[in-house]
């Protein structure tokens, strides 16, 4: 798979690579069972209980990824790591069709949940590390448009697929469908080159200020993973709305292809903290939409409000905390993301908890909707903080 032959630029090749490995790890890997949750809780022995707790195994899976990448230091290492998760996400996503076990379903989860390290964290910094040393612009919006492409791209798959094969065989062609992405995201990816250690003096926000910011991350972290595991059952679930889960994933997927880039330009527009909060808004009125009706058009309009929204969070917080911490970002940027993990591991689990206990999801959208609330005032203490700041330094 040589330069020549694709006739794409350097630039251009190691940002495919980017998007092809999010794509892979996180949209098919780790979220390919979003939509096939119904199918399965209709044609196996899994149920709402259970089903809840796969998705909590798929995020320790991503925690432990976080966590471990938190702890590797070298490039080669790292690299080296990348280049499993790869192997591994497909691997898991066709040995899910092998069985019906809970315990081998679980681990299959939890492996999937460990791949999506590899896009969403270490092809984001490859990808940014490369484009800065070659004088581009890091391009962490167009990286971040992965997101819902792998949530699009396998979406229409699945739809096609539905009406003709079974759960077991729709994993095996979402396997092989996920090998044609681990072919750039293998080759097109270079090897991480050395950077050069940071010289000038820089002050970094103080211990509460973090803790402001984990604790808002891990409730958008909260807000995400229940609408993003369950949105398709929960639609499915109303009489009006029965066959059209899958169709408004699909178009979940697509309104989140441009957001990060779009969402990069809001916050340059009404500043970083605005942007957030106004993000996390548009999160919780998707989440408030299915509690209060159910209709189609309104629903949709839902899916689309989160999908323009999830993936812009992510890169609008990193990339805040980035500017924060200019000289280690990634220590910073890991904080976020553990706390982040540690949200979408005990909520899918409680949300399937609650489920069990009421017979639907709607008590999980209401745990949600708290939470995403709880998280806009943490953001608003963020940036009061901030501002008090500024009034302080300039009359100093």
């Amino acid at each position: 798979m040589s330069t020549n032959r694709l006739h794409i630029s350097p630039r251009y090749q190691v940002i495919l690579a980017g998007i092809c490995a999010l794509i892979l790890t996180v949209g098919i890997a780790r979220f390919a069972y979003t939509p096939f949750l119904p199918v399965m809780l209709s044609e196996t022995s899994l149920d709402k209980f259970t089903g809840g707790w796969l998705a909590t195994f798929n995020y320790i899976g991503y925690l432990s990824g976080v966590v471990l990448i938190s702890f590797l230091t070298s490039l080669k290492t790292k690299f080296l790591f990348y280049r499993i998760n790869l192997i591994l996400a497909v691997l898991s996503t066709l040995l899910m069709a092998i069985t019906t076990d809970m315990v081998l379903w679980s681990i299959l989860r939890f492996i999937g949940g460990l791949s999506s390290t590899a896009g969403i964290i270490l092809a984001a910094g490859f990808v940014m590390g490369w484009l800065k040393q070659n004088g581009y612009k890091s391009a962490l919006g167009i990286h971040f448009s992965g997101l819902g492409l792998g949530i699009a791209i396998p979406g229409i798959v699945i739809v096609i697929i539905t009406p003709y094969f079974n759960w077991a065989e729709q994993w095996l062609i979402m396997g092989v469908f996920g090998i044609l992405f681990f072919l750039p995201a293998w080759f097109l990816m270079p090897k991480p080159a050395l950077q050069n250690a940071p010289t000038a003096d820089f002050t970094a926000p103080n211990t509460k200020w973090m803790r402001l910011m984990i604790a808002a991350y891990a409730c958008a972290g909260v807000g995400y993973v229940i609408s993003a595991t369950f949105i398709v059952a929960i639609l499915e679930g109303m009489p009006s709305l029965s066959g059209h889960g899958n169709i408004i994933w699909v178009m979940l997927g697509v309104a989140a292809i441009p957001s990060c880039i779009i969402w990069d330009k809001v916050a340059e527009r009404i500043g970083e903290t605005r942007a957030i909060i106004t993000a996390y808004s548009m999160i919780l009125l998707s989440i408030l939409i299915p509690l209060f009706s159910e209709s189609l058009l309104l629903n949709v309009l839902g899916a689309l409000l989160f999908g323009a929204t999830f993936a812009g969070i992510v890169s609008l917080m990193l990339v805040y905390v980035g500017h924060k911490f200019p000289h280690n970002p990634a220590k910073a940027m890991a904080k976020l993301t553990i706390s982040y993990g540690i949200a979408q591991l005990i909520a899918p689990a409680l949300a399937g908890y609650l489920s069990t206990l009421t017979g639907n999801y709607l008590s999980s959208l209401w745990m949600a909707a708290a939470v995403m609330s709880t998280g806009i005032f943490f953001v608003w203490r963020i940036q009061r903080f901030e501002e008090k700041l500024l009034i302080k330094t300039s009359t100093h």
